[in-house]
């Protein structure tokens, strides 16, 4: 035992000075001035770090500044309307949410690849400019959809004293701005799905209470005949070219 110790202390005491005078990896905040128009550029460590940032934030991307939360709300309340319990499931309603904003999204995202993504990797732009670029396209999706209401809301409660044009709007002031103006188109597309589905289930109650069945469940009975419907008026289709025209009408 005594032996094997004094061989470790033996072994570090020759690896460390080695240690020591070891030369230094390359540093992850290096921030390198161009040559030429006075832009910056970035180690690779540092981009990483960046990239892996920005994917810890995708999620809310996709939910707050995407066509995804006025999709998966309006199926929500369909699902709900029906009156069928989980069906569709989750999984389902989320995966029909999300490629139906890539297809609504899609000009908006070749809008990105072309103007900032494209420039970058090829190197005529840094990474703040493409940065800059891919925001334009974003924020004229996200001005389109947003109420001038709600965009005075959010502005009298930063205390600002309005602007002078909506791409003067910063994303702070627009992205609650968006998502307030999503809920209520939202909400109102939900009641007006509602509306024929309601009827159903009053003409379903009042047809069992005339008949003195009050101990049958009027939802028992509705349901094939909302589901009947649904399917006769290709109601998946309607709802799903509602929502898609929905952003660019």
């Amino acid at each position: 035992m005594r032996r094997t110790a004094r061989q470790t202390l033996l072994f570090c005491a020759v690896l460390l000075p080695a240690v020591s005078f070891a030369e230094p990896g390359i540093p992850a905040l290096t921030v390198q001035t161009a040559a030429s128009g006075g832009g910056q550029t970035y180690t690779l460590t540092l981009q990483v770090l960046a990239l892996m940032t920005a994917l810890t934030l995708l999620p809310a991307i996709v939910l707050m500044m995407t066509s995804f939360t006025r999709i998966v709300i309006v199926l929500g309340m369909l699902r709900q309307a029906i009156g069928a319990g989980n069906t569709p499931p989750n999984q389902v309603l989320l995966g029909l949410a999300l490629f139906l904003t890539l297809f609504v999204m899609s000009p908006v995202l070749d809008r990105i690849n072309e103007d900032a993504y494209k420039p970058y990797s090829a190197g005529t732009i840094d990474a703040t400019a493409a940065l800059n670029r891919a925001v334009v396209p974003l924020k004229k999706f996200m001005l389109d959809q947003t109420r001038e209401s709600d965009i005075a809301t959010f502005v009298r409660i930063s205390g600002g004293k309005g602007y002078a044009t909506p791409q003067d709007v910063p994303l702070l002031i627009l992205v609650p701005s968006f998502v307030t103006s999503e809920l209520k188109t939202s909400f109102l597309i939900g009641f007006l799905i509602f509306i024929p589905f309601v009827i159903i289930d009053l003409v379903v109650a009042s047809v069992l209470m005339s008949m003195g069945m009050m101990m049958l469940s009027p939802v028992l009975i509705s349901l094939p005949f909302k589901l009947m419907l649904f399917v006769l008026v290709d109601g998946w289709a309607l709802v799903m070219g509602t929502l898609a025209s929905s952003f660019y009408s």
